[in-house]
């Protein structure tokens, strides 16, 4: 059963803000719906027309019957996975994060997280 334009709009869907470098201002996505996109110079302005963006793409697609994906839920990700390293490699990353003071744990999603913002610009 589809849920109503107010049940969508209370979810919470992720919101992808990107700075326009050519144009000026901020692009804003949401993942979970295709093609749902605006942009406005300011992050405020641009966050009120991501919303505006939301409720008309919500309202077409209940219009036309098209099924609405919810929302992806941090739920269904533990924040945990196992992975084989060489044992060279686990040498360089705990004298790593032992001269930084930290973790190898901590040094491990510094440089995931490091690395994963440069792949997704």
């Amino acid at each position: 059963m589809m849920k109503t334009l107010d049940e969508y709009m209370e979810m919470s869907y992720r919101m992808e803000i990107v700075e326009d470098k050519n144009e000026g201002g901020y692009v804003v996505s949401y993942p979970d719906l295709p093609g749902c996109i605006t942009c406005g110079k300011t992050i405020e302005s641009a966050v009120e027309n991501a919303l505006d963006a939301k409720r008309t793409w919500i309202e077409a697609a209940l219009e036309d019957g098209i099924e609405i994906r919810e929302p992806d839920s941090l739920e269904d990700y533990s924040g945990q996975f196992k992975l084989r390293i060489p044992r060279s490699l686990h040498r360089l990353l705990a004298e790593h994060s032992k001269r930084e003071g930290i973790s190898m744990n901590q040094y491990c999603v510094y440089l995931l997280s490091r690395n994963d913002a440069v792949y997704s610009k």
